[in-house]
């Protein structure tokens, strides 16, 4: 299984060519910007199917919907508030990666998680 995902990885980390980088480097970033955004990119990429732009918006939307699991379970008094305070500034700092990874034209996975978000949402 982490051979699998090693190769996920291997594969996806620098996969478009510069053209195809520059034409989705707006739509990446605006998928980090909020629900709204990442629906923006979905619907702005619905035409054009950019292959970064793709990544980004795999990645954004695996955060997104973490956070919401997170948010469900920091509702389970002490454990989960604990829980849900490390989850937030985990989830806030893969964010960051994220969103400077599609600024700086880079298309790399989050760290810990990007593997499975690109695996779980390939058909995104």
């Amino acid at each position: 299984m982490e051979e699998t995902t090693q190769r996920t990885q291997e594969t996806l980390t620098g996969a478009s060519t510069p053209e195809i980088i520059e034409e989705g480097k707006t739509i990446a970033i605006i998928s980090y910007l909020t629900l709204i955004g990442l629906v923006a990119a979905l619907v702005m990429n619905s035409e054009k199917k950019n292959t970064y732009a793709k990544f980004h918006i795999r990645q954004s939307l695996g955060l997104m919907l973490t956070g919401l699991a997170t948010t469900f379970v920091s509702w389970i008094p002490f454990i989960g508030w604990l829980f849900g305070i490390v989850a937030f500034f985990f989830l806030l700092f893969l964010w960051f990666t994220g969103f400077f990874n599609a600024l700086n034209a880079r298309e790399k996975v989050l760290p810990i998680l990007g593997g499975k978000y690109a695996e779980w949402f390939k058909s995104v």
